[in-house]
Protein backbone atom coordinates (compact mmCIF):
# COMPACT_ATOMS: atom_id res chain seq x y z
CA UNK A 1 0.00 0.00 0.00
CA UNK A 2 1.53 3.49 -0.69
CA UNK A 3 0.61 6.39 1.52
CA UNK A 4 1.24 9.60 1.30
CA UNK A 5 0.72 12.16 4.06
CA UNK A 6 0.75 15.81 4.09
CA UNK A 7 0.03 18.33 6.77
CA UNK A 8 -1.07 21.04 6.59
CA UNK A 9 -0.81 24.41 9.14
CA UNK A 10 2.32 22.95 10.70
CA UNK A 11 4.58 20.59 10.14
CA UNK A 12 4.52 17.15 11.30
CA UNK A 13 6.38 15.27 13.25
CA UNK A 14 8.21 11.80 12.41
CA UNK A 15 6.32 9.94 15.44
CA UNK A 16 2.96 11.32 13.51
CA UNK A 17 4.19 9.70 10.02
CA UNK A 18 4.64 6.44 11.74
CA UNK A 19 1.39 6.61 13.90
CA UNK A 20 -0.51 6.95 10.63
CA UNK A 21 1.28 4.66 8.61
CA UNK A 22 1.25 2.41 11.19
CA UNK A 23 -2.58 2.11 11.45
CA UNK A 24 -3.43 2.25 7.46
CA UNK A 25 -1.70 -0.97 7.55
CA UNK A 26 -4.65 -2.31 9.17
CA UNK A 27 -6.56 -2.08 6.59
CA UNK A 28 -4.23 -3.66 4.14
CA UNK A 29 -5.84 -7.13 4.67
CA UNK A 30 -9.21 -6.04 3.27
CA UNK A 31 -7.25 -5.39 0.00
CA UNK A 32 -6.78 -7.41 -2.84
CA UNK A 33 -4.99 -5.15 -5.41
CA UNK A 34 -2.21 -2.52 -4.31
CA UNK A 35 -3.76 0.67 -3.03
CA UNK A 36 -2.85 4.24 -2.77
CA UNK A 37 -3.84 6.39 0.26
CA UNK A 38 -3.51 9.73 0.35
CA UNK A 39 -4.01 10.96 4.29
CA UNK A 40 -4.69 14.95 4.98
CA UNK A 41 -3.86 15.98 8.45
CA UNK A 42 -4.64 19.64 9.33
CA UNK A 43 -4.46 20.89 13.02
CA UNK A 44 -5.50 24.57 13.88
CA UNK A 45 -5.65 25.87 17.76
CA UNK A 46 -7.61 22.67 19.21
CA UNK A 47 -8.80 20.92 16.43
CA UNK A 48 -7.38 17.95 14.62
CA UNK A 49 -8.89 17.10 11.27
CA UNK A 50 -7.82 14.02 9.41
CA UNK A 51 -9.36 13.23 6.12
CA UNK A 52 -8.16 9.96 4.44
CA UNK A 53 -8.69 8.83 0.74
CA UNK A 54 -8.46 5.91 -0.26
CA UNK A 55 -8.45 4.14 -3.36
CA UNK A 56 -7.61 0.68 -4.86
CA UNK A 57 -8.92 -1.73 -7.94
CA UNK A 58 -11.63 1.36 -9.10
CA UNK A 59 -13.17 1.79 -5.29
CA UNK A 60 -12.66 5.23 -3.54
CA UNK A 61 -13.35 5.22 -0.12
CA UNK A 62 -12.89 8.39 1.85
CA UNK A 63 -13.04 9.19 5.57
CA UNK A 64 -13.01 12.44 7.68
CA UNK A 65 -13.02 12.81 11.26
CA UNK A 66 -11.98 15.83 13.83
CA UNK A 67 -10.97 15.38 17.08
CA UNK A 68 -8.84 16.88 20.02
CA UNK A 69 -5.89 14.78 19.63
CA UNK A 70 -4.71 13.75 15.86
CA UNK A 71 -4.89 10.16 17.24
CA UNK A 72 -8.27 10.23 18.20
CA UNK A 73 -9.16 11.55 14.67
CA UNK A 74 -7.05 8.68 13.19
CA UNK A 75 -7.99 6.18 14.72
CA UNK A 76 -11.82 6.95 14.25
CA UNK A 77 -10.75 7.86 10.47
CA UNK A 78 -9.30 4.42 9.69
CA UNK A 79 -12.73 3.07 11.73
CA UNK A 80 -14.87 4.43 9.22
CA UNK A 81 -12.71 3.03 6.30
CA UNK A 82 -12.68 -0.38 8.03
CA UNK A 83 -16.49 -0.70 8.00
CA UNK A 84 -16.66 0.73 4.63
CA UNK A 85 -14.23 -1.88 3.85
CA UNK A 86 -16.49 -4.82 5.50
CA UNK A 87 -20.04 -3.32 4.48
CA UNK A 88 -18.63 -3.30 0.46
CA UNK A 89 -17.30 -6.85 1.08
CA UNK A 90 -20.75 -8.23 1.59
CA UNK A 91 -22.30 -6.46 -1.00
CA UNK A 92 -20.36 -8.33 -3.25
CA UNK A 93 -20.63 -11.47 -1.30
CA UNK A 94 -24.64 -10.98 -1.62
CA UNK A 95 -24.83 -10.08 -4.93
CA UNK A 96 -26.83 -12.37 -7.03
CA UNK A 97 -25.90 -13.36 -10.45
CA UNK A 98 -28.89 -11.80 -13.21
CA UNK A 99 -30.13 -15.22 -14.05
CA UNK A 100 -31.08 -15.71 -10.40
CA UNK A 101 -32.55 -12.06 -10.20
CA UNK A 102 -34.43 -13.19 -13.18
CA UNK A 103 -35.87 -15.42 -11.81
CA UNK A 104 -36.64 -13.79 -8.72
CA UNK A 105 -38.89 -10.98 -10.91
CA UNK A 106 -40.50 -14.27 -11.97
CA UNK A 107 -41.97 -15.57 -9.33
CA UNK A 108 -43.79 -11.51 -8.65
CA UNK A 109 -45.89 -12.33 -11.44
CA UNK A 110 -49.48 -12.97 -10.48
CA UNK A 111 -50.57 -16.53 -10.02
CA UNK A 112 -52.88 -16.47 -12.74
CA UNK A 113 -50.09 -16.09 -15.17
CA UNK A 114 -47.89 -18.56 -13.86
CA UNK A 115 -49.93 -21.25 -14.32
CA UNK A 116 -50.67 -20.61 -17.97
CA UNK A 117 -47.06 -20.00 -18.94
CA UNK A 118 -45.85 -23.32 -17.06
CA UNK A 119 -45.77 -26.88 -18.57
CA UNK A 120 -45.31 -30.33 -17.63
CA UNK A 121 -42.05 -31.61 -18.85
CA UNK A 122 -42.64 -35.42 -17.63
CA UNK A 123 -45.50 -37.09 -16.42
CA UNK A 124 -45.00 -40.99 -14.43
CA UNK A 125 -47.51 -43.00 -13.46
CA UNK A 126 -45.86 -45.26 -10.38
CA UNK A 127 -47.05 -48.61 -8.69
CA UNK A 128 -47.65 -48.28 -5.39
CA UNK A 129 -46.08 -51.44 -4.35
CA UNK A 130 -47.14 -52.65 -0.74
CA UNK A 131 -43.57 -52.74 1.49
CA UNK A 132 -42.39 -51.89 5.04
CA UNK A 133 -40.59 -49.13 6.05
CA UNK A 134 -37.06 -51.25 6.02
CA UNK A 135 -37.69 -52.60 2.98
CA UNK A 136 -38.50 -49.04 1.33
CA UNK A 137 -35.11 -47.61 2.36
CA UNK A 138 -33.24 -50.68 1.36
CA UNK A 139 -34.54 -50.75 -2.64
CA UNK A 140 -34.09 -46.72 -2.51
CA UNK A 141 -30.53 -47.24 -1.21
CA UNK A 142 -30.44 -49.58 -4.43
CA UNK A 143 -31.78 -47.42 -7.03
CA UNK A 144 -29.99 -44.26 -5.78
CA UNK A 145 -32.98 -41.95 -6.46
CA UNK A 146 -33.91 -39.58 -4.25
CA UNK A 147 -37.43 -40.87 -3.25
CA UNK A 148 -39.61 -43.52 -3.37
CA UNK A 149 -43.40 -43.30 -2.64
CA UNK A 150 -44.62 -46.97 -1.40
CA UNK A 151 -47.72 -48.30 0.16
CA UNK A 152 -47.22 -48.88 3.92
CA UNK A 153 -47.69 -52.55 4.24
CA UNK A 154 -49.08 -52.71 7.89
CA UNK A 155 -51.34 -49.82 7.63
CA UNK A 156 -52.19 -49.64 3.94
CA UNK A 157 -51.15 -45.72 4.10
CA UNK A 158 -49.33 -44.04 0.94
CA UNK A 159 -45.90 -43.18 2.57
CA UNK A 160 -42.96 -41.15 0.71
CA UNK A 161 -39.47 -41.43 1.76
CA UNK A 162 -36.80 -39.10 0.88
CA UNK A 163 -33.29 -39.08 1.43
CA UNK A 164 -32.03 -36.03 2.39
CA UNK A 165 -28.37 -34.29 1.88
CA UNK A 166 -26.94 -35.72 5.37
CA UNK A 167 -27.44 -39.08 4.28
CA UNK A 168 -30.67 -39.72 6.89
CA UNK A 169 -34.17 -40.28 5.54
CA UNK A 170 -37.06 -38.61 6.46
CA UNK A 171 -40.62 -40.23 6.09
CA UNK A 172 -43.95 -38.74 5.17
CA UNK A 173 -47.18 -40.63 5.57
CA UNK A 174 -50.80 -40.08 4.67
CA UNK A 175 -53.84 -41.22 6.10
Amino acid sequence: MKISVTFRNGEGENWQKGYAEEKMQKLKKYLDAPAEAHMIVSMEKFRNVVEINLSSNGWNINAKEEAKDMRIALDRCVDKIEKQFKKQKEKIREHKPKSIRKGQEKSTIPEEEDTVTSKITEMRKVILKPMSFDEAVMELEENKDRFMIYRDSSSENVSLIYRRDDGNYTLIETN
